[in-house]
């Protein structure tokens, strides 16, 4: 960890930190690491980009000023490349959506918090857009036509000639020519957050925060809110997002004169353009860095724009593009990454010691049994008791817990050697359960917990039960 780091932190609090963890690493290469002390806490980063870091200040510095809701910024040390920010938590829009998300269906509870964020958006993209120092954009100002050009070539050098979808290189430049001339005539004078999608909201005291906003930039409407809605491993249903598209729109209205047709016509094509920008990043971390979490995405890329080149049909003509993205959906080299039957299955359990530990059904025995008595149990406490470890407040109490991280980091350490030695050995099962008292709050936070974990880092199928709550 960068020494500027740690002394930044004294400096901003006056104490010298006793715990400082890493925190898990996203698709970029900037670290994060939770500080602490005896009375404070912080966020610090590490990022060498420095004009990414300078444009994530500018626009942090902004919004605070403008009342939208992003992480405090504590102190910054740019010389060195660091920075501290408020401590959001760790529940992410995606975390609560998987862990209140257990079939196809979208429940009521979920839909109510993406109409929050909808409500949210436009305060980003057209509120907060006014006297925004567009002057610290990184890479560019605008999502303009180069931008563009970028997203596509990365699309195509790094999902398609990797995944070996062939295609007629000055046939498909042309289309992607034109592609980006249509995208272009829609209106693009508001602030585009680039990657406003569910991991980058979080979830705190029952409000929502946004964070990695760094790659702002001027742009068109209709992109971020297809970010949102075709966010890969949300797996939005189709009639939620069109309920929810309608439903910003009618947010929209309270700002600017919407012709709702025209303004569809230009969000598909701009959904097109984000999974195919997607695609690239899929491609490039899962095929070329061979990092397997990222392949998982593929599946529901695919299928979403298998949705959209089945229903929507865009008022440019795109012969090449359009061939060659139903070839992609089509691909059974692709199509393979998504079938289930190869993959891992981990069986995520959470019990209670009163009933004894879970019987491994497939007959391969083996696996772990974590007890999760020694940490402090939200049960004992009146508001609690009618919880699971599934719900929000539950969630947020047990994230304060010291004991908890200590828990979840030791718990990854040994888990991870296993998974990663059955996945070389193709081994088809293994089972992890987590126990305590009742088999209702820390047991049931803990496998909700590492179920999210293991389908975000490895290419595997997790099923996940917790027995005692089957039980009422």
């Amino acid at each position: 960890m960068n020494e500027s780091l740690i002394s930044l932190y004294i400096k901003w609090s006056g104490e010298n930190p006793y715990k400082i963890t890493p925190l898990p690493l996203s698709g970029s290469s900037r670290k994060y690491y939770r500080i602490k002390s005896q009375n404070n806490v912080a966020i610090g980063v590490e990022n060498t980009d420095r004009k990414e870091n300078i444009a994530f200040i500018e626009f942090t510095k902004h919004f605070l000023k403008t009342g939208i809701n992003v992480p405090e910024l504590y102190d910054v040390d740019l010389e060195n490349d660091v920075y501290l920010l408020e401590d959001l938590g760790d529940t992410t829009l995606f975390s609560f959506l998987t862990a209140k998300r257990k079939t196809n269906a979208f429940p009521a509870k979920l839909k109510s918090i993406y109409k929050k964020v909808l409500d949210k958006l436009p305060e980003i993209q057209i509120k907060a857009s006014k006297g925004l120092p567009y002057v610290y954009c990184y890479p560019r100002s605008e999502f303009d036509k180069q931008s563009m050009m970028w997203d596509l070539n990365y699309f195509k050098y790094y999902f398609l000639k990797l995944g070996q979808i062939e295609f007629d290189e000055q046939a498909l430049e042309d289309d992607f020519q034109s592609f980006t001339d249509y995208l272009l005539t829609a209106d693009r004078n508001y602030f585009l957050y680039r990657d406003f999608q569910s991991r980058n909201i979080m979830l705190k005291d029952e409000q929502i925060y946004f964070i990695d906003y760094q790659g702002g930039r001027k742009g068109a409407l209709q992109y971020d809110v297809a970010s949102l809605l075709y966010d890969a491993k949300a797996s939005i249903p189709n009639d939620v997002r069109a309920e929810l598209l309608d439903y910003y729109i009618s947010v929209l209205e309270n700002y600017i004169t919407v012709d709702k047709q025209k303004f569809k016509t230009y969000y598909y094509g701009y959904v097109m353009i984000r999974i195919m920008q997607a695609m690239g990043a899929y491609g490039f971390r899962g095929f070329y860095e061979k990092k397997a979490h990222f392949l998982a995405s593929i599946p529901y890329a695919l299928q979403n724009m298998k949705e959209i080149l089945d229903k929507v049909e865009l008022p440019v003509k795109l012969p090449t593009l359009m061939s060659v993205l139903n070839k992609m959906v089509n691909s059974e080299k692709l199509l393979e990454i998504g079938k289930e039957r190869k993959k891992l299955t981990i069986s995520v359990n959470s019990f209670s010691y009163k009933r004894g530990i879970p019987v491994d059904e497939t007959g391969h025995g083996g696996g772990f049994v974590f007890d999760c008595r020694a940490l402090n149990n939200p049960g004992r406490f009146e508001q609690y008791k009618n919880l699971t470890g599934k719900d929000l407040k539950v969630i947020e109490f047990l994230n304060k817990e010291e004991t908890v991280h200590d828990f979840i980091r030791n718990v990854k350490g040994i888990i991870d050697i296993s998974v990663e030695n059955y996945l070389n050995r193709d081994f088809s099962n293994l089972m992890i359960n987590f126990g305590c008292t009742g088999g209702q709050h820390r047991s049931v936070y803990m496998a909700e917990y590492f179920a999210n974990y293991l389908k975000n880092k490895y290419n595997v199928k997790v099923v996940l039960r917790h027995r005692e709550q089957e039980m009422k």
